[in-house]
């Protein structure tokens, strides 16, 4: 049967409550995997082409002349105040996106990474022991959330007394639309207006006293060039929150796939090497982000629709990463899944996360570390997710660790 796509929501937050609908992206790949969607949620766009379908996701992504990402901005507000005043990485075009990609990769370099693999190892082990020591936790703040904030922190030169400020900051910039962490869009503002102050002293105090810190590395000029403080300020907040939020929600969401599939546990604790496959299909299971936005500089045709210019298009990361054209089983949770081409990091081009090293290697450090030392993981209380359409987030996931 023809599925009525005017009757369709995949972009509302009550389409989100308990997570993407799988079997409706099932049913939009192949019957109408570039529709026009109306827009839900107030203040958002009235309506963007959806794209469906792995391979579609992929072309949108790396043909940036076609599907810009500066034109409107990559997030889904119809008017972002921040715009003039924030533009970030992720809502430029090259050649300004490869001047600030190339001045930013610095600290993120493949050997900038693995310098810090070791250390975190360390930090993991830490996290783990003192998890284990407890009847009780909330995997997501006592664990999932502790790793990727201590990584970004310093590499930051965020002090100690300070993490728990970013992180408050990042939560209620993402979970604007949602009670327990903001009073709403408002809320969400405010935020990020003093998470940009915070890193403009920050960088001031970097520029006249340099460190050994990724933030005295960016404040430092290039080939002649360098970051303006305005740059500055826009990119480190980007990346508190995406370096944070998106790995936090990656590990939330791997634990609960291993909660609900044991046999995958056991697998990973009986043969460690299988670590970095199993962070791959965590990875492709979770899909934190659940979509991006481009918008079209001309008419271009896509399966039988044409998309004119300046008209939205969105990309629908969980449907891709769960389509039959590109993996077999893809409802199946297989830590032995080889190839796993999934998108979580966006589908190539330009735009391809910055830091998927990191992500990567703080999800190796945790899974490994967890694999050993831990027996069996039993939920305490059911999850729960954060309200929002943006991000596939947990907030809480309750549980008893039982040692190995």
């Amino acid at each position: 049967m023809t599925i009525d796509t005017s009757a369709v929501d995949i972009h509302s937050f009550d389409a989100y409550e308990n997570g993407p609908d799988h079997e409706l992206f099932r049913q939009l790949r192949d019957e109408a995997p570039v529709f026009r969607h109306e827009g839900k949620n107030p203040g958002e766009v009235p309506w963007f082409w959806a794209i469906m379908r792995h391979a579609d996701i992929v072309s949108v992504s790396r043909q940036f002349q076609t599907y810009s990402a500066a034109k409107r901005g990559v997030l889904m507000n119809e008017d972002r105040p921040d715009m003039d005043l924030a533009r970030m990485l992720i809502d430029t075009d090259p050649p300004e996106h490869t001047r600030l990609r190339t001045l930013v990769n610095r600290g993120f370099t493949p050997s900038a990474i693995k310098l810090m693999s070791d250390h975190y190892v360390d930090v993991t082990a830490q996290i783990v022991a003192e998890a284990l020591e407890m009847d009780e936790i909330d995997f997501v703040t006592k664990v999932a959330a502790e790793l990727p904030l201590i990584a970004i922190a310093e590499m930051l030169g965020v002090p100690v007394e300070d993490r728990r400020k970013v992180f408050d900051w990042s939560n209620k910039m993402v979970g604007a639309n949602d009670p327990d962490y903001s009073a709403g869009p408002e809320g969400g503002a405010e935020a990020m207006a003093e998470l940009y102050m915070y890193f403009n002293e920050l960088g001031a105090d970097r520029r006249a006293n340099p460190r050994n810190d990724i933030v005295s590395i960016l404040m430092a000029a290039e080939d002649g060039d360098q970051l303006t403080d305005h740059e500055f300020n826009v990119f480190t907040l980007l990346l508190s929150v995406a370096g944070s939020e998106t790995t936090r929600n990656a590990i939330s969401h791997g634990i609960q796939a291993f909660i609900d599939h044991p046999d995958q546990w056991q697998l990973l604790r009986s043969d460690p090497s299988l670590v970095d496959s199993a962070v791959e299909e965590v990875l492709r299971w979770a899909t934190p982000v659940n979509m991006f936005r481009r918008t079209a500089t001309g008419p271009v045709e896509l399966h039988g629709v044409t998309i004119n210019d300046d008209e939205p298009v969105v990309m629908f990361y969980p449907s891709g990463n769960r389509d039959e054209r590109v993996f077999e089983n893809p409802m199946s949770f297989d830590i032995t899944r080889n190839p796993n081409p999934h998108i979580t990091f966006g589908g190539g081009g330009p735009h391809f996360c910055l830091g998927s090293n990191l992500a990567r290697l703080e999800m190796r450090a945790l899974f490994a570390e967890l694999a050993d030392k831990v027996e069996t993981i039993e939920p305490t209380q059911p999850m729960r997710r954060m309200r929002s359409s943006f991000l596939n987030a947990i907030k809480s996931l309750h549980v008893s660790l039982t040692p190995g």
